[in-house]
């Protein structure tokens, strides 16, 4: 898959939305770029190297399944 695209002024490239679908490219998703015997790849940001950028990192998920109705969750905290 060979796609030709400008850098802008501002030295920005949009990805083409096919590809950022294919690949997964969500909106914040980091990634890298990494120079292979003379060419430039960009790929996914690995997990060890975007936990050092996040702090957050080690608290995604906690309430992930605990947490189901937030207002009467609220409420009861309240003590209503």
């Amino acid at each position: 898959m060979n796609q030709v695209m400008r850098i802008g002024e501002r030295g920005q490239v949009v990805i083409p939305k096919e590809i950022r679908e294919r690949f997964g490219l969500l909106p914040n998703t980091e990634v890298e770029f990494v120079e292979d015997k003379g060419r430039l790849l960009i790929r996914r940001a690995t997990s060890t190297r975007k936990a050092k950028h996040d702090k957050w990192n080690d608290a995604r998920g906690l309430l992930k399944g605990k947490v189901k109705d937030v207002d009467r969750d609220i409420e009861e905290m309240r003590g209503r």
